[in-house]
């Protein structure tokens, strides 16, 4: 009871009575950021974006070539601005100033999956013309954006020669996005900084980020119909969607065989209602084939996107679908799925936090497996449930559906931790620093559904880069930061490791 009051107070336990104003150094410094190193910024950004550093399976991350291609550009550019380099592998470190109390700014270099088909330029380049005033590309905002900025805050400060009490530390982790193995056996032997700020986030500050967790379902294959003329009732004969377990998924695509006219005349109706979707619709001799098109998202702001798999879905729920895998993952998705995002048809997993919100429930991924059809479900979850008592709840609604649908269907469950860091000292300086530079009044900490390797660094709370109420776009199709946000964002990184190392 005590722990839970304590969540719930948390945004009290920062409070200032007073906000107060950056030092004159520390504002001094930050507007020297921006008059002077806003356009090179954006260079280096472009010169980072150019490297496909998405994860490579089977490769670890310090054998990646464009990983390695990557680091050696930070090399270059720790060079020239004039700091310390340190290659680790998966890690590197780059550094101003010398001294055993340091302040740490946390980031990461490799990127998440994208689809070139879908994006006006190649990812792989900065595209600053297609949308004005928007700096598109993969990395963009997650994560090669603060990274770039948080150098040139670094040499602004360098430029200034501020006594530093304590010296600057930029870590860049290189498999963020995949595997988080290299930096926990880093961190076993190398002493990190005693105060630490993720720039992998939102502001005005995050202090504890929902636990990560998947569902997968299984349907087997499930017996097939005698050969014959057309079926006499129409057939879901296959179901898919998705594309990786952190993205919301914008595509899926059903294929009914014998649709009727009556059933397409249903089924057109039915997607017609639904908000934010994109339908096409092509029949070839028996075959109809549903094209679904909503919009993508990281899968810890499902309500960012329009969720294809599930919207599909539900605009096949015109019918009850017998006798395929894919009519028996329609049933399970719209029985205990549905369109909601909090999973309130999945028995009693459905819960909420008074700070951290509701647990999340997003179908991600629907794809033909040995002998079956996977379908997997991302879990953002608060504090308020122990990861047993969550999994026993969906496994007793699953086992429940499946003994009166497909009783050879299976569930596998992997349930992470939430995570809260209630005392970081920083945290009153951050939130100054942001509301001087936005106007924000009172600003308070937040809690987000992501998690961010925060979690592995002591005293570490993230600051940026995306703003409150706008949607983040990192794992997106459509991947930015603004020309305006990036230069707030150099303005108020700079500002706050004056104030930070001082």
């Amino acid at each position: 009871m005590l722990k839970k009051a304590l969540i719930s107070l948390l945004p009290l336990m920062f409070t200032h009575a007073v906000q107060a104003a950056p030092s004159q150094a520390a504002i001094a410094a930050a507007d020297h950021a921006r008059t002077a190193y806003h356009d090179r910024v954006i260079d280096s950004l472009a010169k980072m974006v150019r490297f496909n550093t998405v994860a490579q399976e089977g490769v670890p991350c310090e054998r990646n070539a464009q990983h390695i291609a990557f680091k050696a550009f930070l090399r270059e550019e720790a060079d020239r601005l004039g700091f310390d380099f340190d290659d680790a592998g998966c890690v590197v470190v780059i550094g101003l100033g010398a001294g055993k109390e340091r302040v740490g700014i946390v980031t990461h270099g490799d990127v998440q999956p994208v689809d070139p088909s879908k994006w006006k330029q190649s990812p792989f380049t900065l595209d600053r013309t297609s949308e004005p005033g928007l700096l598109l590309g993969r990395g963009t905002e997650d994560d090669k954006g603060p990274i770039a900025t948080a150098l040139y805050a670094m040499k602004a400060i360098s430029d200034r020669k501020l006594p530093l009490g304590k010296p600057i530390e930029l870590y860049v982790y290189m498999a963020e996005e995949s595997d988080w193995g290299p930096l926990e056996t880093y961190l076993k032997t190398h002493t990190p900084p005693q105060v630490n700020i993720t720039l992998d986030a939102e502001y005005p500050v995050v202090t504890a980020e929902k636990g990560w967790g998947l569902v997968a379902v299984t349907i087997p294959d499930l017996p097939a119909a005698p050969p014959s003329a057309p079926p006499a009732d129409p057939v879901l004969a296959s179901f898919t969607g998705g594309f990786f377990n952190s993205q919301i998924p914008e595509d899926a695509v059903a294929v009914i065989d014998g649709a009727t006219p009556e059933l397409e005349r249903r089924i057109r109706a039915r997607a017609a209602a639904q908000k934010g979707m994109r339908y096409e619709f092509t029949r070839n001799g028996a075959q109809w084939k549903i094209t679904a098109k909503g919009v993508s998202a990281h899968s810890s702001k499902p309500e960012d996107g329009v969720n294809a798999i599930a919207m599909l879905a539900d605009a096949l729920a015109v019918q009850p679908w017998q006798g395929t895998t894919a009519g028996a993952m329609v049933s399970f998705l719209n029985d205990l799925v549905g369109t909601s995002l909090y999973g309130e048809k999945f028995g009693d997993v459905a819960y909420r936090d008074p700070f951290m919100g509701p647990m999340t429930v997003a179908p991600v991924v629907l794809k033909a497996d040995a002998g079956g059809l996977q379908l997997n479900l991302n879990l953002r979850r608060p504090r308020g449930k122990t990861g047993t008592e969550l999994e026993r709840q969906f496994r007793t609604a699953f086992d429940a559906w499946k003994a009166t649908r497909v009783p050879a269907a299976t569930l596998k469950a992997q349930i992470g931790e939430p995570w809260l860091r209630e005392d970081a000292p920083q945290v009153p300086v951050l939130l100054d620093v942001f509301a001087h530079y936005t106007g924000a009044r009172d600003p308070k900490p937040v809690s987000i559904g992501g998690g961010t390797n925060s979690r592995l660094f002591p005293n570490a709370v993230s600051f940026g880069p995306g703003m409150p109420g706008t949607v983040y776009t990192g794992h997106s199709e459509h991947e930015f930061i603004s020309e305006k946000q990036l230069s707030l964002n150099l303005q108020m990184y700079t500002a706050v490791l004056v104030e930070l190392a001082k």
